[in-house]
């Protein structure tokens, strides 16, 4: 079996604190240096490892891994790709978010007892609330991606006042389905399926949640003309830092909030739920920021 295994920081205290990202293909997360660096700064005796099931020989159960990292130590677990719902039937306790998203993201292992949570929802709507400005119209958006990141999106834009959410994703399904648990959760007339991303030049804010964009699926999610200088455009892809989407409309001269933002916040609520302390946001910034991509762990 093989870990590849962040830097610890390490203060003389005793026992490693052990936590990890847990999903498929995660070698270029910057999550792990983000938390490393935070801690470093705390003085935390911390480890955080990559836990990537194409490099460490884990069961093919998911039951089974959680039962495995638990005996191994770790108090904590981010999860990705392709574990943030196949993780919550083995799962003790769901946050609030966790149950109204469908979805988890982090897993703090607490007194015996697995509670999952879903850090990309608060995140997003961080980073929603400091990047774009008071005035900003809100009435109507259009969301790109209906999968469990595009959920925990979906929620945060709804419950911070946007009127109507338009939702499209490639597979109609998806979209259909998320429709139906938003419904639920706030109303049937504040949401809607489309077929195609035409409805961007009927909304306010252009939001993509969709994993186009990133290095290894390179493009905008929607045709460039559709963008306008009055909208304002979000993506959560921040790996490039400036995907196709976000330099298209930093072009036309609209607002923007790059992924960046929503990366940067959820990290900061899962440190804060494994380790109990706020980090300084001034220690995970440039790591997230740096622009050659970080050798793993760093």
């Amino acid at each position: 079996m093989v870990v590849t295994q962040a830097r610890s920081a390490r203060a003389g205290s005793g026992q490693v604190f052990k936590a990890g990202l847990l999903g498929q293909g995660i070698g270029g997360s910057r999550t792990p240096g983000m938390h490393m660096a935070a801690a470093k700064a705390l003085g935390l005796d911390y480890q955080y490892d990559f836990i990537d099931v194409l490099e460490r020989d884990l069961p093919s159960d998911v039951g089974a891994i959680l039962d495995l990292l638990q005996a191994e130590g770790y108090r904590g677990l981010n999860v990705t790709y392709p574990f943030k719902q196949a993780v919550m039937p083995h799962l003790d306790e769901l946050s609030q978010d966790a149950q109204m998203v469908g979805a988890v993201n982090t897993v703090v292992f607490e007194d015996g007892r697995r509670i999952g949570h879903n850090t990309d929802c608060w995140g997003f709507a961080q980073s929603l609330r400091r990047g774009l400005a008071e005035d900003a119209a809100r009435d109507r958006a259009l969301l790109m991606g209906a999968g469990g990141a595009g959920g925990a999106v979906a929620h945060a834009l709804l419950d911070e006042g946007i009127g109507r959410l338009f939702v499209f994703d490639p597979d109609r399904k998806k979209a259909d389905a998320l429709v139906a648990v938003l419904a639920q959760h706030f109303s049937a007339e504040r949401v809607q399926a489309v077929e195609n991303t035409d409805i961007a030049a009927d909304v306010d804010g252009i939001v993509n949640a969709s994993p186009v964009g990133m290095e290894k699926l390179p493009g905008c999610p929607l045709p460039k003309h559709l963008i306008a200088p009055r909208h304002w455009v979000a993506d959560i892809v921040y790996f490039p830092p400036e995907t196709e989407l976000i330099k298209a409309a930093t072009e036309k001269g609209c607002a923007v909030l790059p992924g960046t933002g929503m990366a940067l916040w959820q990290a900061v609520r899962a440190f804060e739920l494994f380790t109990g302390k706020e980090p300084d946001i001034a220690e995970m910034k440039p790591v997230l920021l740096a622009k050659a991509a970080p050798e793993r762990g760093a």
